[in-house]
């Protein structure tokens, strides 16, 4: 078995991919990401999903092709150009396109749970964690990659990668596991809501 990802490639993601690399966009999901986001999407049927750090789309295209006609998508960036690749590439009355700083956009969300989160910036993973993970309904997963060192990495972020896995190998509201493959993947399943 091999496991790269040659065949079921959304339809946009190359138009994607081309569109995020003139733009010089140099923080886009993997193909590897993309089909296992599919995968889990495509196991939530009627699903409502949030992907925080749309980016360019290139995941979103993923997760879009992993949808049934009954699932929604919420997604947000607070980059309006990158997005605006992402909405054009992505015309779709199932997914809604926000543009605002993700910190912001957490505190201030007063709507429905979600059943799937992709969690690809900084709020929602790093920061603000505990009011993302209160958004997704008991039995929903948490998606988050770039666990593995990434050439892009600041000095000092392997510290903060690390601490941040062990806080959630801690939680007793959750079941998770960690993949090394692809850029390091964690999933973790929510198993109770708090009050």
């Amino acid at each position: 078995m091999r496991d790269n990802i040659d065949k079921n490639i959304p339809a946009q993601y190359a138009t994607i991919a081309l569109k995020t690399k003139a733009l010089g966009f140099e923080m886009p999901s993997d193909l590897q990401t993309g089909s296992l986001l599919k995968t889990l999407v495509a196991s939530k049927p009627g699903s409502r999903i949030l992907e925080l750090g749309t980016g360019t789309g290139l995941a979103t295209s993923w997760i879009l092709s992993g949808m049934d006609s009954g699932s929604q998508l919420v997604t947000v960036d607070n980059n309006g150009l990158l997005l605006e690749v992402a909405r054009e590439q992505l015309p779709d009355v199932r997914i809604q396109f926000v543009c605002a700083d993700g910190y912001e956009w957490l505190t201030g969300y007063k709507g429905e749970r979600f059943d799937l989160l992709f969690a690809d910036a900084m709020p929602g993973k790093y920061d603000l964690f505990e009011e993302a993970f209160a958004l997704l309904n008991s039995g929903g997963i948490y998606f988050i990659d770039d666990m593995l060192p990434q050439p892009n990495w600041p000095e000092g972020h392997a510290e903060r990668v690390a601490s941040f896995i062990k806080m959630l190998e801690q939680r007793n509201d959750l079941t998770l596991t960690k993949l090394g493959w692809s850029t390091g993947i964690i999933i973790a399943i929510k198993t109770r809501n708090n009050k």
